[in-house]
């Protein structure tokens, strides 16, 4: 059985203080690790680390007053503490400086060993809201020995082709640090589910809890049943992914009847999509 044993940690950051913010989830991510031994990978909203304020809060100038260079000091910070706590790290994302002087929203994976595995840039930010500039890939990376994960940021699922992307890519987990303030969350519940059972994917969705967001954190399955949702305060929801449970979904069907990826699989090179300009491609071998 290949495990992935994780944390979601539906927390806040201190507006518009991005040290304090640090501080704040580092003592969680050790807390964490000391009530939750058998935790392997902690998960963090979006931008907290940026210490970015509610929407109407918010302040038009904090994103380029709070941007970062990756690497940086910021990952240095978060390299040591994956280090020290021994655990793999998805701690939300940041609004990232780039070296064309853009400000991108940023998704980091940090192995146990200090290692930047994963850099995800946001490709649909929440526009006309977000000013961020959008990425243009998207990003899976290893587990060794357990799986394969893919990143998405928040408004990146109201997009079937992101985790249609991912799981191309291989992923068997979608993680996805969220900062939702608005009452449109319900929806993103129904995409988080949409997304799990229409491509047979564990969906790991993390929003902030009240009040930087409305929280509703969740965990859904490849069968696309919710297996844990938050309420709207702080609080950890620790579950442990059976991941062998995508290849006997994918195997046998959702409800043991339906296989919408294998039969992409065996047909959709037949099938034209011009909004592509091309069709769908096998799924590459995995290394």
């Amino acid at each position: 059985m290949r495990t992935l044993a994780l944390a979601a940690l539906q927390t806040t950051p201190v507006t518009h203080d991005p040290e304090a913010s640090w501080e704040r989830f580092a003592d969680q991510v050790r807390a964490v690790r000391d009530t939750f031994p058998h935790v392997q990978l902690v998960v963090a909203p979006e931008l907290l680390l940026s210490a970015e304020a509610p929407l109407l809060q918010s302040r038009a100038e904090w994103m380029r007053e709070a941007a970062v260079p990756v690497p940086g000091r910021l990952t240095d910070r978060l390299g040591a503490l994956a280090r020290e706590t021994g655990l793999w790290l998805v701690p939300g994302s940041v609004y990232e400086r780039a070296d064309d002087g853009h400000v991108h929203n940023t998704a980091l994976a940090v192995s146990p060993a200090g290692e930047i595995v994963a850099r995800y840039r946001k490709v649909f930010p929440w526009q006309p809201y977000e000013r961020t500039r959008p990425g243009s890939e998207f990003v899976v990376f290893d587990l060794p020995g357990i799986g394969r994960a893919g990143l998405a940021i928040c408004y990146d699922g109201s997009f079937p082709e992101t985790v249609r992307q991912l799981a191309w890519l291989g992923a068997e987990v979608v993680i996805q640090p969220t900062l939702t303030t608005t009452r449109d969350r319900e929806m993103e519940l129904v995409c988080a589910r949409a997304n799990a059972w229409t491509n047979q994917v564990y969906v790991v969705n993390v929003n902030a809890a009240d009040p930087a967001g409305v929280g509703a954190s969740a965990v859904v399955d490849p069968e696309g049943t919710v297996r844990q949702q938050a309420g709207s305060g702080e609080e950890v929801l620790v579950d442990v992914l059976d991941l062998d449970a995508v290849t006997r979904v994918r195997t046998y069907g959702s409800a043991g009847i339906n296989r919408p990826w294998a039969q992409l699989a065996r047909y959709g090179d037949r099938i034209e999509l011009p909004m592509y300009g091309g069709t769908f491609r096998p799924v590459p071998a995995r290394d």
